[in-house]
């Protein structure tokens, strides 16, 4: 039971590694599989990652935030879903805090968040 236990571990643990690092404050693009009758296509969800929860576990999900039409839209990903086709890290924001739903009751230059200056 145990070694089942450890390759079911090791499977996520590699899919994971496929998707770049990236925590609550960054700007992310989430590349969707949508499929609509027969067809499938690939949807871009780009936003502020606002929260990530089970960080350890393989019910991970991050909640991304992006404002589409003056309305602000937030979706819920499971990290290990087969309909992700993969994540883009678009910049790295600086936070101090893990859950970022203060951003729900801002809007434009409030909900800004200070970009992560990362020293090379």
């Amino acid at each position: 039971m145990s070694e089942l236990i450890k390759l079911v571990e090791a499977t996520i643990e590699n899919r994971k590694s496929e998707y770049p690092d990236f925590k609550s404050g960054d700007t992310i693009n989430v590349h969707v599989k949508i499929r609509e009758g027969n067809k499938e296509r690939i949807q871009q969800f780009q936003g502020t990652v606002m929260q990530r929860r089970n960080v350890n576990g393989a019910g991970e999900t991050f909640t991304v935030r992006k404002i589409s039409n003056g309305i602000g839209v937030e979706r819920v990903f499971p990290i290990l879903s087969p309909s992700i086709a993969k994540i883009e890290l678009i910049r790295r924001g600086k936070v101090r805090r893990s859950r970022l739903f203060f951003l729900r009751g801002r809007q434009g230059k409030a909900a800004r968040i200070k970009e992560l200056k990362t020293t090379k």
